[in-house]
């Protein structure tokens, strides 16, 4: 039972979010024959002010 863990910066709509989500549960699908009930996709979104790179804060 596979389990997709996806970390994106918050702005994307629900619609954006659930295409991403049934794209990712069909590559899976087609690349490991996985059935698509037990796929799992895990979208964590993060607030602008969580998340840095090379010591900056990322917008």
């Amino acid at each position: 039972m596979p389990f997709v863990h996806v970390e994106l910066i918050k702005g994307r709509s629900d619609e954006q979010l659930t295409q991403m989500m049934k794209d990712i549960t069909e590559t899976i699908h087609k690349n490991t024959g996985a059935p698509k009930e037990h796929i799992h996709v895990i979208i964590n979104e993060l607030d602008k002010h969580t998340y840095g790179q090379g010591g900056e804060w990322r917008a």
